[in-house]
């Protein structure tokens, strides 16, 4: 995960100084302790840029020549994931010490007694925080249950391979785009459905005191079990569904739902959504008005990205939705 030296999301700062008792004040303010040795104040270059949305925030940290300490306080009730891109990160969680580079990340539970972190001098990294509001309801969607004891994660992360080698892919694709103009993570619906694939992907792939109970998950489901999911998929194509909503709508556990519908479809529930929606627009653009146009019709079916819409259509029809607008345009002009 080595990156340059330039700072990541400039286009959304958030806080930049280099002076100590400021830099101190807004991390008290954010529930941080903060502790620099006096001789390395001239060298502090504190950068934090970066997006809040609903249920996570992801951000750039960097403090430039200083070493800085930092301990989070008890209060926090969030779950921080901190990715370095340059240097090292040191994690003292209890009694471990974790030596953090960009092919090792960690993870901090709130549970977690003390925690300080030890960030090393020219260091960089990304920083992505979850709510316990988020993690919690995404994992009762999953067992089909509310948790009865807070979650406590593996400490440790291997950006080199597996989960966390994609997951560092995501969050990075995630920040270039919006690093540009136009961001699609800017739509309701599709930070919604980010926020979704990061909090699961997490919850099934990073070990911590659940993952068991998820795997024994293994309740029968019946065809009409499917067919609800189904239903309740086509009925709402323009709206932003959620594991959450079919679990409501099925009765079945999120993890039991997600494999044996796969058995029964072939896909996953949201690749049932993707493929649905393409269906759908291409029969809105076979009836389309003379005076319809593609975007428009993709938009009411809940794509909020054009230029992705495009390509995905393409590779699913094997032409463009332009081009089957513009068949249907020649259809109506050769009609009597």
């Amino acid at each position: 995960m080595q990156l340059g030296t330039a700072p990541l999301l400039e286009r959304l700062p958030i806080f930049h100084s280099r002076n100590v008792e400021e830099t101190g004040a807004f991390l008290r303010a954010k529930g941080y302790r903060f502790d620099i040795a006096g001789r390395q104040a001239r060298q502090l270059d504190a950068r934090l840029n970066g997006v809040y949305m609903p249920g996570l925030y992801m951000g750039y940290a960097q403090y430039g020549g200083a070493s800085v300490v930092l301990s989070p306080s008890p209060t926090r009730t969030d779950t921080w994931i901190h990715l370095p891109l340059r240097g090292h990160l040191e994690a003292k969680i209890g009694r471990d010490s974790i030596v953090c580079n960009p092919n090792l990340a960690t993870i901090i539970s709130p549970m977690r007694e003390s925690c300080r972190l030890v960030s090393e001098a020219d260091s960089s990294r990304i920083q992505l925080s979850l709510t316990k509001s988020s993690l919690t309801g995404q994992l009762a969607a999953l067992l089909g249950e509310p948790p009865a004891a807070p979650l406590d994660f593996a400490p440790t992360i291997d950006l080199a391979a597996g989960y966390g080698r994609s997951l560092a892919r995501y969050v990075l694709m995630a920040i270039a785009d919006l690093e540009q103009a136009g961001s699609v993570l800017w739509s309701s619906t599709t930070v919604s459905k980010f926020e979704e694939f990061i909090i699961t992907a997490l919850l099934l792939s990073q070990p911590h005191n659940y993952s068991n109970a998820l795997r024994r998950l293994e309740r029968p489901i019946a065809p009409r079990d499917v067919r609800r999911a189904v239903d309740y998929i086509e009925a709402h194509l323009d709206q932003a569904v959620t594991v959450a909503d079919l679990v409501t709508a099925t009765g079945v556990a999120g993890r039991t739902l997600f494999m044996h519908f796969k058995a029964f479809k072939g896909v996953s529930p949201m690749r049932y959504l993707r493929n649905a929606r393409l269906r759908q627009v291409r029969q809105a653009l076979l009836r389309a008005d003379p005076e319809a146009n593609v975007t428009d019709i993709a938009l009411s079916t809940g794509f909020t990205h054009m230029g992705r819409f495009s390509v995905t259509y393409c590779a699913y029809f094997g032409e463009s939705p332009s081009e089957t607008l513009r068949s249907r345009m020649q259809q109506q002009r050769k009609q009597p």
